[in-house]
């Protein structure tokens, strides 16, 4: 953490150091630059594992694919080696089942080394004990929101100085240690930013806004924010929820969004556990939301893919994800929760009993906030229709086989690969999704096939059904009906606001000079001290 900034930002503030105890680690910078960080990585492992020397290694790569990748090359390149002694090679990402996991706490056998290849988890969040030499390949994954479009990027990008300096200093935890950079010394002082990117400035921000807007802040743009985010984002958050109706047309908090505000969730689904309790199935959203709020609950094991994608199939909706999740969940409810079914249908038991948890919270904020908890039994519909409520901004239509654009910027998206509807011979003509990511291509994720005459009847600021016998004269006197209305709606506002400042000004009490007596006398100093 940077201390200093924090003090300069609360008024220089007094900062209260406590040294952490680590050894001395030694870093070695490569000589030239490095142009495949996984091939770097494991020479540098062998080379330090051939040494005579004791201590385990902790490697750093970017994201699960090249950690599987690295651990498959080094386990090649030992079997080559001629008596090499023997290497524990581990890997260890997020989406890695808890009991594999927790192997890399575990002791290696005597006179054996181990070598954990690790995402940034290990940088901050869990320190393993043995450790003496770290390999960092100088990259991480960073999820970087675009506002124009709407859309999350998750790429490789350089680490900066103070995670290189972090990364480093793992290897120092247990005792005296060696920090090995697969990039030059140069490309460490002229290239890499000098701390990362604040997560506030590369985020979507509606949360924030709405949270902002419900304390009272009038001005966001004027907002005195220790890292500022871009304007786009701001402006583009206010957008969204003005669109979801937490917004009225002058920037003003409406019930709907003070409502909105209760729940520690994104907008859209703030708003659609909210609609759901009026459409009559707030029992499968409330399911459906927490199950969102989870990293992926599905796992796919290394050399097992066509079996976790069989088992997979059979929990499946073909026209959405999102009720996918929710038939998972009733199928787990109906096996009692057991833990042994989840390893059996390749799904994370920890995950499940975090959405469980999640669930029973937002049923608490639902009673406080007297939303009936209703079920709409097998009518699925409903649902979907409930879905299209909070997304329909997010909607694309059918373009080509697989791959749609969205209906308002024309961004091409493609259907990802793990989701239900996803090789379906008939792709339906609208979606909506939960997100964009960039990755490989623009994939959407979590998917939820709709109909069109929902999104024009859920969405009219964006969306009309095209009728017959309209004249363009009679759409243009609409858009002049509506167009006056939203002037009338500011000129309210900005009256509001004059007048506002106006009591404001009234309000100031006046400053009046008290007369304190023996003010104006003479003071005179004791001849002698005492008390």
């Amino acid at each position: 953490m940077d201390s200093s900034k924090f003090s300069t930002f609360f008024g220089n503030v007094p900062t209260f150091t406590i040294p952490g105890r680590t050894f001395p680690v030694e870093t070695f910078f490569a000589k030239n630059v490095c142009e495949d960080y996984v091939d770097g990585a494991v020479k540098q492992a062998l080379q330090i594992h051939l040494q005579p020397e004791e201590g385990d290694i902790l490697i750093f790569m970017p994201g699960q694919e090249d950690i599987e990748v690295t651990c498959e090359v080094l386990t090649e390149r030992l079997t080559d080696l001629d008596s090499a002694p023997p290497l524990t090679v581990l890997p260890i990402y997020s989406q890695l089942p808890a009991d594999l996991q927790a192997k890399i706490f575990q002791r290696a056998p005597p006179g054996q080394r181990k070598c954990i290849v690790a995402t940034n988890i290990a940088e901050t969040s869990l320190t393993v004990d043995g450790i003496m030499y770290v390999i960092d390949c100088g990259y991480c994954k960073l999820k970087v929101y675009n506002p124009r479009i709407g859309m999350d990027a998750l790429q490789i990008y350089p680490v900066s100085q103070a995670n290189a300096r972090q990364r480093a200093g793992r290897a120092g935890r247990t005792g005296p240690g060696k920090a090995f950079c697969l990039y030059t010394q140069r490309q460490y002082q002229h290239e890499l930013l000098p701390s990362t990117v604040p997560e506030i400035q590369r985020t979507n921000l509606a949360n924030t806004v709405l949270l902002l807007k419900s304390l009272g802040v009038e001005d966001l743009l004027a907002f005195h924010f220790m890292d500022p985010p871009p304007q786009d984002t701001i402006l583009n958050s206010m957008y969204q929820l003005w669109i979801l109706g937490a917004l009225d047309g002058t920037g003003a908090l409406t019930s709907l969004g003070r409502q909105m505000a209760e729940f520690p969730l994104d907008p859209p689904q703030c708003h659609m556990l909210i609609v759901s309790a009026e459409m009559g199935c707030s029992a499968e959203v409330l399911i459906i939301v927490s199950m969102l709020s989870v990293p992926s609950v599905f796992y796919r094991p290394q050399g097992r893919e066509e079996e976790a994608d069989s088992v997979k199939e059979k929990f499946q909706v073909p026209e959405s994800d999102h009720l996918t999740l929710l038939h998972l969940y009733n199928q787990w409810k109906s096996n009692n929760y057991s833990g042994q079914w989840c390893t059996e249908h390749f799904v994370h038991g920890k995950a499940m009993r975090k959405v469980r948890e999640v669930r029973q919270q937002l049923k608490d904020i639902m009673q406080a906030q007297r939303l009936p908890l209703v079920s709409a039994g097998t009518d699925w519909d409903t649902v979907r229709k409930c879905i299209c409520s909070a997304y329909f901004q997010q909607a694309a239509r059918l373009k080509g086989i697989g791959e749609y654009v969205n209906c308002r910027t024309g961004m091409p998206c493609h259907l990802h690969p793990t989701s239900a509807l996803f090789g379906l011979g008939n792709s339906p003509d609208y979606v909506v999704y939960h997100e964009l990511m960039m990755t490989t291509k623009e994939y959407m994720h979590c998917v939820t096939a709709v109909d069109g005459r929902w999104l024009a009847e859920l969405g009219p600021m964006f969306f009309s059904v095209k009728e017959t016998g309209k004249s363009n004269r009679d759409k243009r006197k609409e858009a002049a009906v509506h167009l006056q209305r939203m002037e009338e709606e500011m000129k309210e506002a900005e009256q509001k606001m004059v007048e506002e400042r106006k009591r404001k000004d009234e309000d100031v009490p006046i400053k009046q000079e008290i007369a304190t007596p023996g003010l104006s006398t003479p003071r005179r100093t004791p001849h002698r001290l005492g008390l």
